[in-house]
């Protein structure tokens, strides 16, 4: 069932929800039309079993908060290990850049099973990081917009390459562009509240 879902996602980032029909979904899969129907409920339903099989698996590669470290080590720690994990499964990235434009069911559940548990294992530190005033206050939507949708800039997309990206996709190049955005991000974040920078 493992390959149902992998394929599932793969139709899912590809062509978005509202283009994935049932039909074209089984056609992809190699079942039967009323596959999905019958063995999950509805596309809905597959749609959750996709999205919960691929981002289980990233939230339990993403590090909890080290209580005796730096709260700033811990958030830098959190974002860089966010942006490799995401780094690692495009199609996840890809799936997310779509619904996050989409106010649905599929966001509200996107929301309370994943952005919302990212969010919070940063929060405690950031609440800290503004508290000892390293940080300045952001609001938690201008917060989020400015680490989590940067994903979108490690995708193997048309604007990256008119942007200048000529480097074919590899394991490489997109570790490094992880690294690259996580510095950029997080050197922001943490040299608003400090005196000549970071």
């Amino acid at each position: 069932m493992r390959g149902t879902l992998q394929r599932g996602l793969e139709a899912f980032a590809e062509l978005g929800y509202d283009r994935a029909s049932a039909r074209e979904l089984a056609r992809r899969l190699g079942v039967s039309h009323n596959f999905i129907n019958d063995r999950y409920g509805s596309k809905a339903a597959f749609w959750r079993a996709v999205v919960d099989s691929a981002r289980g698996a990233q939230l339990a590669r993403l590090p909890e908060a080290d209580p005796s470290a730096d709260d700033a080590e811990n958030l830098r720690r959190l974002i860089t290990d966010f942006y490799r994990v995401a780094a690692d499964t495009p199609l996840v990235a890809r799936l997310f850049v779509d619904e996050l434009n989409q106010d649905t069911e599929r966001l509200d559940y996107l929301y309370d099973h994943y952005i919302g548990v990212v969010v919070g294992r940063m929060a405690s530190s950031i609440d800290r990081l503004v508290a000892a005033g390293r940080m300045a206050p952001i609001p938690m939507d201008v917060l989020f917009f400015a680490i989590i949708p940067t994903v979108s800039g490690m995708l193997d997309v048309p604007l990256a390459r008119r942007l200048g990206r000529h480097e074919p996709s590899s394991p490489e190049r997109t570790a490094a562009t992880a690294e690259s955005l996580a510095a950029l991000v997080l050197n922001g974040l943490l040299g608003t509240g400090r005196e000549g920078g970071p």
